[in-house]
């Protein structure tokens, strides 16, 4: 067993945190004549550190699961969910959502091909929620900074929260309120060519680069915010605003996260540097899962193809169950961490 726990911390450590590269930040910025024990100093090496280990992990995970997802094209995922019915379908739904690494507004036209398709309103909207909420590359991320307990519990009640939601939309009868033309679009029954290891290698890379560039603002956004969280915001200022013994900061947290929109990809620094500082962890996650799930752009290319009724129901319900999540994680936090 120790050896075991020595493996799977040198994994956590060294290759998913990538401690020696903060090492390796640290002497090159210090050999460059910036003292590392100011303020500056803190920023600069968080900046660097976060931002290289985050587009590194970035790359290698998008390039791994692009390759799985070139055996998923759209319309074979289409056939797939609706082979099954009732939740199974909800189910399927949201588990192929985390291995699409999209956030909610690249993940909307996907909902309408899946609508137009045919698929309940219920089963799509389980794969909007899923999709931008939780993936393969966020599980790793999460991993990474607080640890593999908090990471597979995040990605199971993130495909829960997705289940649960489709299913009440379902429940609701909200088929009626899809925009007619949405349904009326004929959607094209094609099967994609079968591909070779070469091809699907060079959609991998192809995917690393467009996701990369696309999300790339917002994880230099984040880790920016984050870095001076963690080295200028005094810890007392986070841990009374956002700490666990404030009954409010879970409902405050999501509502300040729900109008920005960013990826989670950029979202994750600033949490760590929140937690960092005294907030809770339900607290943080919170946010970045209202950011990620609940983001304005988002809503509002929603709210092109869903009438207002239903767009008011599925906020509703995603911004109820998130708010759900983060007193569940801040309950356990002493047990996860």
């Amino acid at each position: 067993m120790q050896v075991l726990a020595a493996v799977w911390s040198f994994i956590q450590n060294q290759i998913l945190g990538m401690k020696w590269l903060s090492s390796v930040v640290y002497s090159v910025l210090n050999a460059l004549g910036l003292d590392m024990n100011t303020r500056v100093g803190g920023v600069i090496h968080f900046f660097v550190y976060d931002l290289a280990k985050i587009f590194l992990l970035l790359s290698v995970l998008i390039f791994v699961i692009s390759y799985v997802q070139s055996y998923f094209p759209p319309e074979r995922t289409k056939k797939i969910v609706g082979r099954s019915h009732g939740i199974w379908a909800n189910i399927l739904a949201a588990l192929l959502g985390t291995v699409t690494p999209f956030c909610s507004c690249s993940s909307i036209p996907l909902f309408i091909g899946f609508t137009n398709a045919g698929l309940p309103v219920g089963v799509t909207f389980s794969f909007l929620i899923s999709s931008p909420l939780v993936d393969l590359g966020s599980l790793v991320l999460l991993m990474s900074i607080f640890g593999l307990r908090v990471a597979v519990m995040y990605v199971v009640i993130g495909v829960l929260l997705a289940v649960v939601g489709g299913t009440l939309i379902e429940a609701f009868g909200m088929d009626k309120h899809v925009y007619s033309f949405v349904k009326d679009t004929k959607a094209a029954d094609i099967d994609s060519p079968s591909l070779t290891v070469a091809d699907r290698l060079i959609f991998a890379r192809d995917q690393v680069r467009d996701i990369v560039h696309r999300v790339g603002r917002y994880v230099v956004i984040g880790v920016a915010i984050g870095a001076v969280i963690h080295n200028v915001i005094p810890a007392t200022w986070i841990s009374s605003i956002l700490g666990r013994k404030n009954s409010g900061a879970v409902i405050l947290a999501t509502l300040v996260g729900v109008p920005i929109y960013g990826d989670i990809f950029g979202s994750i620094p600033v949490a760590e540097s929140l937690f960092a500082k005294g907030a809770g962890l339900g607290t943080v996650l919170s946010f970045m899962m209202a950011v990620t799930a609940l983001s304005l752009p988002s809503m509002v290319m929603l709210s092109k193809v869903v009438k207002p009724k239903l767009l008011v129901l599925f906020i509703a319900i995603v911004t109820g169950g998130i708010m759900v999540v983060g007193y569940i994680f801040n309950a356990l936090q002493a047990v996860l961490i």
